[in-house]
C-alpha cells in the first residue's frame, strides 16, 4: 500500500469517526432537551395579586 492510500485512508477514518461521534451527540441533546417554556397565567389570577 502506497504511502499516498495510507495518508487517504487515515484521513477518511478520522472524519468517520468524527462523524459518528458528532451523530451520537447530537442525538443525545435532541433526545434530553426540553425546552423551558412556562405556561402563561391566566389574567384574573394576575389581578387578585395586584
Amino acid at each position: 500500500m502506497s504511502l499516498a492510500t495510507t495518508i487517504f485512508l487515515l484521513i477518511c477514518g478520522w472524519l468517520a469517526v468524527a462523524g459518528a461521534m458528532l451523530w451520537g451527540v447530537m442525538r443525545v441533546t435532541r433526545r434530553h432537551h426540553h425546552p423551558h417554556v412556562k405556561p402563561a397565567k391566566p389574567p384574573e389570577a394576575a389581578a387578585r395579586h395586584a
